[in-house]
């Protein structure tokens, strides 16, 4: 759910994973890692994820829904 919400935000904003990394200071193999689930994330990382993307660090961790 956080990696699909990370991408699909990311992909809205029509950026690449490397532009992701630098808005919000993180390793680009490291938002790599998280879009595909691959490492656990921190509450301060998602929390700089969430800034960069503009929504509130919740809107990365709630289910999705039928529409998503």
């Amino acid at each position: 759910m956080l990696a699909y919400r990370v991408r699909s935000l990311r992909v809205r904003k029509e950026w690449s994973q490397e532009r992701l990394a630098l808005e919000c200071e993180l390793d680009r193999t490291y938002v790599s890692a998280v879009e595909r689930s691959q490492w656990n994330i921190s509450l301060g990382n998602i929390e700089r994820l969430a800034v960069a993307l503009d929504v509130a660090p919740w809107e990365l961790l709630v289910p999705l829904t039928d529409g998503e």
